[in-house]
This record gives structure tokens, sequence and C-alpha cells, in this order.
């Protein structure tokens, strides 16, 4: 059976709905989001804003028949290493439950590296929670390689806006 036919593009207002669905349709992503309330969905439309108003970020969407169903932040960063080279940085993956398994999650990398390489970068990079097994090895099927070791400082709590 062939994957479904998913048509990709920039992501809009009236998608966000549905795309903050899938992002907090998580077991990882439901322990450091804060509910759904008007200040947490008046940030988040603050942050859809600067991502679309900014040529360097893209927030791709994944269709069927209008339907969203898969999603990705796609960042542009320029750099010194690399002789110069820009870097596209993947953030934010997700694609709908129900749409899972079916080559979906494929399709979406591989419509960001095409992005990408328009864009000239030299490379494509992402970062995902360690305890995220099935997407590890999904990213090393499509070709990414653990090559680097990621750290964060969490500088806030963004479920209570507190410093930590």
């Amino acid at each position: 059976m062939s994957p479904p036919q998913v048509c990709f593009r920039n992501a809009q207002a009236s998608d966000l709905a549905q795309i903050i669905a899938m992002l907090n349709d998580d077991e990882i992503a439901r322990e450091r989001e804060a509910a759904a309330t008007e200040s947490v969905l008046t940030t988040q439309l603050s942050a859809f804003e600067a991502i679309n108003d900014d040529p360097n970020h893209e927030l791709i969407v994944g269709t069927i028949n209008a339907e969203v169903i898969a999603v990705l932040q796609l960042s542009y960063l320029p750099g010194l290493t690399y002789n110069g080279g820009w870097r596209a940085q993947i953030e934010g993956v997700r694609v709908a439950r129900s749409r899972q398994a079916q080559g979906i999650g494929r399709q979406l990398l591989a419509h960001a590296v095409i992005c990408a390489r328009r864009r000239e970068c030299v490379l494509v990079q992402l970062t995902t929670d360690r305890r995220r097994e099935q997407a590890l090895a999904f990213y090393a099927r499509m070709g990414f390689v653990p090559s680097h070791v990621g750290m964060k400082l969490r500088l806030s709590d963004h479920r209570s806006g507190a410093q930590v």
C-alpha cells in the first residue's frame, strides 16, 4: 500500500488549533506544556506570528483533503562554522496519531530537506528527547546521525512562567 499523497505548505493562523492539538497529543509534551488557557493561547499565537513574519523560520504543515495531519518548524541559522554555511534546524515534528505509520513522517522530513537544499544549507539538524526511541530509530532510517550531544538549560517553567 502506497503512502497517502500529502500536500505541504506554510501554516496559516487558521491551522493553529490543529497544530497545537498535534503538539500536545504526546506524553512527553504533556509533561512540559501548560493547560490551554487564554494566556497560553495568546503566547502561542504571538509565537506563530513571529515565526510567520521571519523569513528564516517556516512552520510547515502537511495536509490531506485540507485536514492538517503533520507539522514541523524549520529554522535557518547562519553560522561562521562550515565556512559560513547556513544550517537548517528542525523542531516540533508531529504526525497526527491517526495518521502515524503511513509514511507521512518520511514525506514531511523529505520536504524539509528539500527546503533546506533550496536555501543552500550545508546541513540539517534536529534534536529529540532521548526517551523517544521510535523517533530516534526513524531519524536514523532517514539518514540522521547522532553525532553530537545536545544540552539544554531551562530558564523558566513554561507552565507557570516562573524563573527556574
